[in-house]
């Protein structure tokens, strides 16, 4: 792709969001969205393989229908309440149907099945946007609406999340698929927790985005898509398939990873709010995707392909690790012993 058009597309994502999370308006925010969507299509379809194009098409009907539901949302409410403010939801339709439409927005269950498909279907780091970056305009409306928002349906949506995106991810090969599944887990967490402290799932938000960014940008570097060719990166980086097992690890929420801190305190958080079931359920449903982290982990570090001295020189790579891929491995593995100062945060 030429580089003026990446830079065009990548200043559209970034004024798309800056709108939609500084909006108070819903009119605002929905065309914030909208410039996320039209500035992520080229980088989708970019490859103009018949896959990334499939990908690019489902993933445009799905968030068209989502910003539709959106807009319906804010104009019944507007209706009812004569205002447009973001914070100002009052009215229980539009809460639901705004529920619906950023379920659809995040690809949190049941609205979850085009995300896996569209993350396969593009390149590594397109798929790291999808993954972090263009979900933090729709969380950041979920944030602002906390308060006029559904529990009930909120916790059902987010336990339905955990458990699919457990159960759908053990069979996969593909490492973008896993990550996607793992994404729709991670989700289940931060919609369950939303009503209650909302804070608490803007923490689990930032740092599934640094542990999901570090494992992203290691496979981007060994030039990993599915297991098969996972198995013979230790032979060329035996210290980043180290790292990776080590975050692939924290992203399960094992401790004394960071990906345990989230999980921590919104299992404390809700047995505050005497839903100490759902806290139980949820972190059961944790354990599927507890499986093919470590399965991916077992893939990376310990399972050894054939290795004769001439495959050991033709796999071999001197090539540095760059520096945001270990800043990111750092924090997504230390960050835990901070837990007290964000306690005090959230």
């Amino acid at each position: 792709m030429n580089p003026q058009a990446k830079v065009i597309f990548a200043s559209s994502l970034l004024l798309g969001s800056t709108i939609t999370i500084s909006s108070n308006h819903w009119i605002m925010a929905w065309t914030g969205l909208e410039i996320n969507t039209l500035a992520i299509l080229p980088l989708i379809s970019k490859s103009h393989h018949p896959r990334a194009i499939e990908a690019a098409t489902k993933y445009f009907l799905v968030q068209a229908a989502a910003s539709a539901l959106l807009l319906f949302s804010s104009m019944i409410n507007a209706w009812h309440t004569g205002q447009w403010d973001i914070t100002q939801l009052t009215c229980p339709t539009s809460c639901v149907i705004l529920t619906a439409a950023i379920a659809m927005k995040l690809g949190l269950a049941p609205f979850h099945f085009w995300f896996p498909e569209v993350l396969q279907g593009c390149s590594i780091t397109t798929g790291l946007l999808l993954s972090t970056a263009m979900k933090f305009p729709p969380i950041t409306l979920l944030y602002m609406t906390s308060q006029s928002l559904n529990p009930s349906m909120l916790t059902t949506m987010a336990l339905l999340s955990a458990a699919l995106g457990g159960w759908m991810g053990l069979n996969q090969t593909q490492t973008r698929k896993i990550l996607a599944f793992s994404s729709i887990s991670h989700l289940g967490w931060m919609a369950v927790i939303i009503a209650y402290s909302p804070k608490l799932a803007l923490l689990n938000f930032y740092l599934y985005v640094v542990m999901t960014a570090a494992v992203f940008l290691t496979l981007n570097t060994i030039k990993t898509l599915n297991l098969a060719t996972l198995m013979t990166t230790w032979a060329k980086t035996p210290a980043l398939s180290a790292m990776l097992m080590l975050t692939l690890l924290s992203l399960a929420g094992l401790p004394p990873l960071t990906g345990f801190l989230p999980k921590w305190l919104i299992i404390q958080e809700l047995v505050n709010q005497e839903m100490a079931p759902t806290a139980t359920i949820i972190a059961l449903l944790s354990l599927l995707g507890l499986f093919f982290y470590l399965r991916l982990a077992y893939c990376a570090t310990i399972t050894l392909p054939p290795h004769t001295t001439n495959h050991m020189k033709q796999w071999y790579t001197n090539k540095p690790t760059s520096t945001s891929v270990a800043i990111l491995v750092a924090l997504s593995i230390t960050l835990l012993p901070i837990s007290p100062m964000l306690r005090t945060i959230v």
